[in-house]
């Protein structure tokens, strides 16, 4: 069965780093875009990054551009987000994607498979 299972919020302060792991299974994760998108407490799923599977081309929210870096390992089947300056705007649950080709990453409709999230609390 496919599953990603996301690792490594928590609550922490404003300025403060996170690294978020997503462990991957159950389809060929090196032939997947693999993307991260957030939700916030009454709004909506937003998007937050995303890589490609070859090449390694990488889109960012720009909110986010200059503190967030998103990477894989294929060897390991996972991907990361380094999360650096965090901002009170930051917090939420953070959920792991595959999409097996996309037009647009950013665009939550493209993803086939989806994490259970991981909760990050960044406090000012």
């Amino acid at each position: 069965q496919v599953q990603l299972v996301e690792s490594g919020g928590g609550l922490v302060q404003a300025g403060d780093s996170l690294r978020l792991s997503c462990a991957a299974s159950g389809f060929t994760f090196s032939s997947y875009v693999m993307g991260w998108f957030r939700q916030a407490p009454g709004k909506g799923r937003e998007f937050v990054s995303a890589i490609k599977y070859m090449g390694g081309r990488t889109f960012y929210v720009d909110s986010v551009k200059g503190r967030f870096t998103i990477s894989r390992d294929d060897a390991k089947n996972t991907a990361y987000l380094q999360m650096n300056s965090l901002k009170p705007e930051d917090t939420g649950v953070y959920y792991c994607a595959a999409a097996q080709k996309t037009s647009d990453s950013s665009w939550p409709r493209e993803y086939s498979y989806w994490g259970q999230g991981a909760q990050v609390t960044v406090s000012s």
